[in-house]
């Protein structure tokens, strides 16, 4: 039996290293990937995912672009996380594949209106507009979604500001529309947040060896992006990032979720796009807050077996 997915990313170092994982791993049915502006912008996010795909050897799996730009800021990409191409600037050579002529939003609800007899695991890496934008403007797609399971936000601080990740950061009302019309529509949601982010990682030797198989397939493409990061932060390992969230799709006993009520934090000058996280189970405390519970009951990851999916990351890379 094979899971159905479709991802949702801005390709970004770890967003590759997920699509490897996704396109790659037999337990997985990748029907679809939507691309939205973040790390960098969604044009080049874009050719960053057909150049995965190709090595991967997945041109049958159909590439939109869709959001170029939060709903309601300006774009913040993470350049000076993922280079200036967004993957590594590792000199590999462009695809000359051209995306699908729909936009990411339109892709989206057909592949999920034509899965309502086998729904997918809906997997964004990334901020989630071209979600929000679909869920409002097509709810009858959700029919095709069994369930969310997306890389943001976190329950205790944050990467790109004290208290928020930065996949909620850069869009904080897509992530508020996307909770809020899950629990409206009835779509389980989980979130894999910062919590666990850092918890699968691959050593430098781990990706010399990866490196090493050369014939510049996804092994070799695998190895060079975890040397980048080693490189970029002077560290001996790096995080296989944004690959968790599609190793709990493959493995989720190797990850401890709580479900929690969950808000987005959008008007506070310190804390705007934090993931507010409810952990409280006293009634008294509940009854006397004027804002109530949330709604949207998300299964928190709070914890990893961080070595269970650096594992199951390697071996489906390297090809084992």
């Amino acid at each position: 039996m094979t899971t159905p997915v479709v991802m949702d990313v801005d390709t970004g170092v770890d967003d590759a290293c997920a699509l490897l994982l996704a396109a790659l791993h037999p337990a997985l049915d990748l029907r679809a990937v939507t691309c939205v502006g973040g790390n960098t912008d969604a044009a080049q996010v874009t050719r960053n995912t057909l150049a995965v795909l190709q090595i991967a050897g997945r041109d049958d799996v159909p590439v939109a672009m869709g959001a170029e730009r939060p709903l309601l800021e300006e774009p913040v990409h993470a350049r000076h996380v993922h280079g200036e191409d967004g993957m590594g600037d590792l000199g590999w050579a462009a695809t000359d594949r051209a995306p699908d002529r729909r936009h990411a939003v339109e892709l989206l609800r057909d592949v999920l209106l034509d899965s309502t007899d086998d729904p997918v695991t809906l997997v964004p890496t990334a901020p989630m507009t071209n979600i929000a934008l679909l869920l409002r403007t097509y709810p009858e797609a959700a029919q095709g979604i069994s369930r969310i399971v997306f890389m943001g936000g976190a329950a205790r601080h944050g990467n790109a500001t004290a208290s928020a990740e930065f996949n909620v950061f850069h869009d904080p009302e897509a992530t508020a529309i996307v909770l809020d019309a899950a629990a409206g529509l009835g779509i389980p949601v989980t979130m894999y947040g910062l919590d666990v982010f850092y918890g699968p990682a691959v050593t430098r030797e781990q990706a010399a060896s990866l490196a090493a198989v050369g014939g510049h397939g996804p092994a070799q493409l695998a190895g060079e992006l975890v040397a980048f990061q080693c490189d970029r932060f002077g560290s001996d390992s790096a995080t296989i990032g944004d690959a968790g969230a599609v190793c709990a799709v493959i493995d989720p006993d190797g990850i401890r979720t709580t479900p929690l009520p969950v808000r987005v934090e959008l008007a506070g000058r310190w804390s705007r796009g934090q993931t507010i996280v409810d952990p409280r189970d006293w009634s008294g405390d509940l009854d006397h807050d004027p804002h109530g519970r949330s709604r949207a009951v998300v299964d928190v990851a709070l914890e990893v077996d961080a070595q269970r999916y650096a594992d199951l990351w390697l071996r489906t890379v390297g090809g084992s």
